[in-house]
């Protein structure tokens, strides 16, 4: 039976090819071992930086982190193909913990003059940044399959 000139056979057809092409966008979308790795080392460059208590090294923390950012999402366009953005399931959760993190380190930091503390702060959020992007980059990627997010 034709409805409107697609008669089911074609209609499941091409449903099979939109599967096919999620099923295939998700195998490009996560993110090689190294960007995660890159990522957590250039927000513990910066962040651990501040342990110096001079602009004249957090300054090029400052400028290497960024331009390291833009040399990340320019290799993950250029591998995927795509650029994806994170929602607020992701962006709230790591908004929190950077506040849990950062807000007590620069209390100990700029109140108290523990400027040692930025190094493990770095550290903490660095190795999060990581395990966090490994987790959605999956995340998203069984969400393109089929699964839920």
């Amino acid at each position: 039976m034709e409805s409107n000139g697609i008669d089911r056979d074609d209609a499941a057809a091409q449903l099979a090819a939109l599967q096919a092409d999620r099923v295939a966008l998700a195998e490009r979308v996560v993110q090689p071992w190294w960007y995660d790795v890159a990522l957590g080392l250039l927000l513990f460059g910066f962040v651990a930086s501040y342990a110096f208590d001079s602009l004249w090294v957090t300054f090029p923390a400052m400028v290497v982190f960024f331009a390291g950012l833009g040399a990340l999402v320019a290799a993950y366009k250029r591998i995927t193909g795509v650029w994806v953005t994170a929602g607020a399931r992701v962006l709230v959760p790591w908004a929190a913990l950077v506040l849990l993190v950062l807000v007590p380190a620069f209390v100990l930091a700029e109140g108290h003059g523990h400027h040692w503390v930025m190094v493990p702060a770095g550290a903490v959020l660095g190795l999060a940044v990581m395990v966090m992007g490994r987790v959605w980059g999956r995340a998203y990627a069984d969400h393109l399959r089929g699964g839920a997010l």
